[in-house]
């Protein structure tokens, strides 16, 4: 495959306030064009106003069709992990994703010279709870819970635009970020020497480091061949046991704690499926694409993130 970087310039993208969004824009401010569609005025503007390129949206409804831009990034969702999953935040989690997706693809659809690519998140929470299976893109056994009918919903929604662009999905596992998401809330428990695995720990954690993550990003927006599903997590899942010890031993703590299953249902209820099970999730579309992740290896990784 060979890019074409003239081919994109000006991006419409949706959840510039969160983690992968965030880093996203200030990786490539320079390079692109943002249009940032945001209900989030006063985080926004913190992060981006003024800032070169960079153009802030409060409303899709004054939007009647995308042809001025020549990408489209929709990032934006209800936090999955933030809250207990109560009927109301299913509620939020759901139809933050689903209701936008589905307006953008209709404005797609509307459009006379449509966008080249519509980039729509998704996430490995797709393929339900999984035991020790190496998963691609090309599996279909997918466990029926409330992650794969988020996904999978959200997922139909992005291809009602695929007759008038190239759409691609991003089954994203665990982003790692020192100062957000999931890596930031493990680091206060390891530092007070309160670390250690969930339950048995044999559960797989499909995980990927942020930079790797806005750059396979950025590769399948480049490479016209790129459409469907993509798994954005690095090539070499671990378990819940092997992250406890790799991080234990990159911060020098204690990786003696465990915290028993009924105790992440105490806490959590039905959200405890998030820590206990997993799935061991393969890039196979990526790095059959000859996309070279810089930060492969988990401890690499971590080291690159927490070193001093």
């Amino acid at each position: 495959m060979s890019e074409n970087n003239d081919s994109v310039k000006r991006i419409l993208l949706t959840g510039g306030t969160g983690l992968i969004g965030s880093a996203f824009i200030k990786k490539y401010q320079h390079k692109y064009q943002f249009d940032v569609l945001t209900r989030q005025r006063v985080s926004v503007n913190c992060l981006f106003n003024n800032e070169e390129n960079i153009q802030l949206l409060y409303g899709i409804r004054d939007l009647d069709d995308l042809n001025d831009y020549d990408a489209v990034i929709n990032l934006a969702g209800e936090p999955i992990a933030d809250k207990r999953w109560s009927l109301q935040q299913k509620r939020n989690i759901c139809h933050s994703r689903w209701n936008l997706t589905h307006r953008l693809s209709k404005r797609l659809n509307n459009s006379s010279s449509p966008p080249r690519v519509f980039i729509s998140g998704s996430a490995i929470g797709y393929y339900g709870r999984q035991n020790s299976i190496e998963i691609d893109e090309n599996f279909d056994e997918c466990y029926q819970e409330f992650t794969h009918r988020v996904c999978k919903v959200w997922e139909q929604k992005a291809l009602l635009s695929h007759a008038k662009t190239r759409v691609c999905l991003l089954r994203t596992g665990i982003v790692l970020d020192k100062n957000h998401g999931a890596l930031k809330k493990m680091l206060l428990p390891y530092k007070m020497g309160l670390g250690g695995r969930f339950a048995t720990g044999h559960q797989y954690m499909s995980w990927i480091h942020i930079d790797d993550m806005v750059r396979a990003i950025e590769f399948v927006l480049n490479h016209p061949h790129c459409q469907g599903s993509y798994n954005l997590t690095a090539p070499n899942p671990v378990t819940n046991a092997e992250f406890s010890a790799t991080l234990a031993k990159i911060l020098n703590r204690p990786n003696v704690a465990t915290m028993p299953g009924f105790v992440l249902r105490l806490l959590f209820g039905e959200m405890a499926d998030l820590f206990l099970f997993g799935q061991k999730v393969i890039p196979k579309k990526l790095t059959d694409a000859e996309f070279l992740f810089q930060h492969p290896q988990l401890e690499e990784a971590l080291n690159d993130l927490l070193a001093p």
